[in-house]
């Protein structure tokens, strides 16, 4: 087994990765999808999204195997990222010197033939890899080639994706209103958002045409719920672009908005752990501004899944017609909030101290961009809290 190489811009690549926040995260069904549709097209047991950084290969999905994490020494894809950019085979790494002693070949879990296609960013720096396995000697045909190269460009676009979505956060903490936040940042975001979504769109249906006329009607079925996320998220992005544009005329049109499915369609977007367990109302349709609802919701529910620390964490959402008012609330079993937070809950640049269920160091919970709309919409909004215990966040809005 041969030292494994380096990118020539090594440093540069590590302080990229670091950007996308990645380490540590839990899995997430979009790379699932990925990971499940590459075994199934190349015919393998295994495949993984990895990220390498400076000493460690991190799996963020690990289809076929139970193994999260290998020591950067050892990993095929340290080969591969360092590599020209192209995908990289061994169709054999017992005849290869370079793996031919590698305790991943010679132990579990016994890799024999390795596929690897670098998850490159815009800037040019090769983050990790989607790569398939298995246990005994074979090789790719071109269609499996070519395909696989389109699923790593749509794990790097699920990375973008996410990095954006960190930044959103970022900035509505940062912004002291949600007109400002809306006016100043996200028109940028969502047009640098809708550039990978539709990339996303075209290859996976180039991908469901190709695998209709084959039969396959496996993985026509994982194509179309992948096309259905990110269809979604166009819709979404588009009523920022309006809104930004707008803010006051579109709070000024109602319309009569399905409430469960309006949440079908935000939870796709967050990145919920396998774990929780979210409640949903039944259909119930309210008058109101759907992208100042839209707002609102993905807002309260980001912040119910940051800050829950329970083994088991919950989420219920309910929303009912009380005389002439729809009241809406999303309750939690999270950490909840002192009682000297609650004073502050709702005033500008308010900051929440210590750390998220991701690790991550809180940066506001939002609800004075939250409590701007809902008072824009003419409703009125309240926070009951109990500390170890959960918060319950009340939405009052005319009918």
């Amino acid at each position: 087994m041969t030292i494994y190489p380096l990118p020539n811009n090594e440093p540069e690549r590590l302080n990229a990765l670091g950007s996308y926040n990645i380490l540590g995260s839990g899995q997430e069904q979009d790379f699932d999808d990925l990971t499940k549709l590459a075994a199934e097209i190349c015919q393998t047991p295994i495949a993984l999204v990895t990220i390498l950084d400076d000493k460690t290969q991190w799996f963020k999905s690990n289809f076929g195997t139970e193994l999260t994490q290998t020591s950067r020494e050892v990993a095929f894809c340290s080969h591969s990222i360092a590599g020209n950019g192209d995908i990289m085979i061994v169709n054999n790494a017992l005849t290869d010197a370079r793996f031919a002693q590698n305790p991943l070949v010679t132990g579990h879990p016994e890799i024999i033939f390795y596929a690897g296609v670098p998850l490159i960013n815009p800037e040019g720096f090769a983050l990790g890899t989607l790569c398939v396995i298995d246990h005994q000697e074979k090789g790719l045909t071109d269609s499996q080639i070519a395909a696989l190269k389109i699923l790593a460009k749509q794990a790097q676009h699920q990375l973008e994706l996410r990095r954006k979505v960190k930044e959103l956060e970022l900035a509505n903490a940062a912004l002291s209103e949600a007109n400002l936040f809306i006016e100043k940042f996200a028109q940028r975001v969502a047009h640098d958002i809708k550039n990978p979504l539709s990339s996303i769109i075209l290859s996976a249906e180039s991908l469901r045409k190709k695998f209709d006329a084959q039969g396959d009607e496996k993985a026509v079925r994982l194509i179309q719920i992948a096309l259905r996320s990110a269809r979604n998220l166009v819709t979404y992005v588009d009523d920022m672009l309006d809104y930004s544009k707008a803010p006051s005329t579109l709070l000024a049109r109602q319309e009569h908005v399905d409430f469960r499915y309006l949440l079908e369609n935000l939870i796709p977007m967050l990145n919920v752990p396998q774990d929780f367990e979210i409640t949903m109302p039944e259909s119930v349709s309210i008058k109101t501004s759907k992208i100042a609802m839209e707002q609102i919701m993905l807002n309260l529910l980001s912040n119910a899944i940051r800050y829950n620390d329970k083994n088991k964490p919950q989420i219920q959402v309910s929303c009912c017609l009380e005389d002439d008012q729809y009241v809406l609330s999303v309750k939690d079993n999270g950490r909840g909030i002192s009682p000297e937070n609650l004073q502050n809950i709702f005033r500008e640049g308010f900051t929440a101290q210590g750390y998220d269920r991701f690790n991550r160091k809180g940066n506001g919970f939002g609800l004075d961009a939250v409590s701007s709309l809902v008072a824009k919409l003419q409703g009125s909004i309240k926070v009951d809290s109990i500390l170890e215990q959960g918060t319950t966040i009340f939405i009052s809005l005319p009918a």
